[in-house]
């Protein structure tokens, strides 16, 4: 774990909203091409009452927005997939050599630029506004996302960066970077995780240079919106872009996992590609996601100025890839910084195959809590984000056990059974106590719960 919250630390930093102020140190990283300079994260806390938030050197007013905590925040800065021989690294840069190898420009350098330094805080306007998605979605939501206030976030996804990038004059790049988000409590979810965001525009000379007879055909009409494509697009433009962009992911597929590898399409919808699919391998006997993808929203490519194009795009987690690639059970394990996990991936070539050799199995320790909620305001990840923030990666998983409404006052009582595994010691009895304790705490204060404890 990059920081491990023993106990004593995780019962001083036990609230789960901000000090008055807090101050993160650095400067932002280089974001130019295949930059990998990291941020430091030098994080400190300070009580004064300018009530404000300061994070990679600039300052940000709190709100009724603001809900990011402090141990997210301890996480900004750490860029795990520029920290050489790191295994989301390894994954990056394999994505990458892939990238390079296979997709030249006119010029014989690289068609494809990368950006693995850009900033995690974003604005509302960069995260939503600009991928055209509706005030009213769900996406939006507090209980889903870090906010620095209501116009400044921490990321939810890498497609914060698409608008700019194709503004900035890009016909292809990939944006890689940590993503945060409030999420349930288990060994593939993390509220830090990293993703890779590629996208790719084609000129109408592009799109139809190898086709036969393709010089009558055109990438815009005035038509209607179907489900196969939108209402600017001809047919003949929306087929050959959905059929390149699955050429290329299944491409890259087959070249980190090997031949034989089994890939299907599911139909899905994302606000700002459209049509919109899914991509899932077939892995040691199951189907799993790997990422989504799908032929970029018009407007989004007029607005950015890119008029006489049209684009696709995909986002695939590393974390997702590194865990079926190297059979990594834990996600809490790529924050580790114990030796006998790293040293696994220092290995001469990013393309020697690893298979991980797990750590001892140290045993769980199960307790409960249940209380009565506050309101109807209340969110379950609220109290994920709680837990996470008392006891920190000691906590393997959280998972709403029982849910009970009192037949006379209507009040709503909810049970979660906490699953405490430390991934590279035995944790007591004792120590899991006091955290628990100091957990049932914090949901009263901090919540508003009436405790059943």
């Amino acid at each position: 774990m990059a920081m491990l919250w023993k106990f004593m630390r995780v019962a001083k930093y036990s609230k789960t909203a901000l000090s008055p102020k807090v101050r993160v140190k650095g400067i932002p990283a280089n974001s130019r091409h295949s930059s990998s300079k990291s941020v430091p994260s030098d994080f400190a806390a300070s009580t004064s009452c300018s009530n404000t938030v300061e994070l990679l050197g600039k300052a940000y007013p709190q709100d009724n927005y603001s809900n990011v905590t402090e141990k997210i925040l301890s996480k900004v800065g750490k860029n795990l997939h520029n920290k050489k021989h790191h295994p989301l690294w390894l994954i990056k840069e394999q994505v990458k050599d892939h990238f390079y190898k296979q997709y030249i420009g006119r010029r014989g350098t690289p068609l494809f630029s990368v950006y693995d330094g850009l900033s995690p805080v974003v604005t509302v306007q960069q995260n939503f506004d600009s991928l055209l998605i509706p005030q009213n979605h769900a996406s939006r939501r507090k209980e889903d996302n870090y906010y620095l206030n209501r116009d400044h976030m921490l990321r939810a996804h890498t497609s914060a960066h698409q608008w700019d990038l194709i503004h900035s004059g890009l016909d292809a790049f990939l944006a890689v970077g940590d993503v945060y988000r409030r999420d349930t409590i288990d060994n593939s979810h993390y509220p830090v995780f990293h993703q890779m965001e590629g996208v790719r525009l084609f000129s109408c000379h592009e799109l139809f240079s190898n086709i036969k007879d393709g010089e009558g055909l055109q990438l815009f009409e005035q038509g209607h919106r179907t489900a196969h494509k939108q209402e600017c697009h001809t047919m003949e433009a929306v087929r050959l872009v959905e059929f390149n962009l699955k050429q290329v992911l299944t491409k890259l597929m087959t070249h980190i996992f090997g031949d034989g590898l089994q890939v299907r399409w599911v139909d899905c919808y994302f606000p700002f590609t459209h049509p919109s699919f899914e991509m899932e391998i077939h892995f040691q006997g199951e189907w799993m996601e790997v990422l989504g993808c799908g032929v970029m929203e018009q407007q989004l490519v007029n607005s950015a100025g890119a008029q006489d194009k049209i684009g696709w795009a995909f986002g695939l987690g590393l974390e997702r890839l590194a865990m079926i690639l190297y059979d990594i059970p834990d996600i809490r394990l790529f924050w580790s910084e114990d030796e006998r996990f790293l040293k696994q991936f220092i290995v001469p070539h990013i393309w020697q195959k690893i298979k991980f050799q797990p750590l001892s199995r140290y045993p769980p320790l199960i307790n409960d809590i249940s209380f009565w909620l506050p309101s109807e305001t209340y969110s379950k990840n609220d109290f994920y984000d709680l837990a996470r923030t008392v006891g920190g990666d000691l906590i393997e998983k959280v998972v709403l056990v029982d849910e009970f409404t009192h037949p006379e006052t209507k009040k709503v009582s909810h049970c979660y059974r906490i699953i405490y595994r430390h991934p590279e010691r035995t944790l007591t009895q004792d120590e899991v106590h006091r955290i628990h304790q100091a957990i049932e705490e914090s949901a009263v204060q901090e919540l508003g719960v009436e405790g059943r404890f």
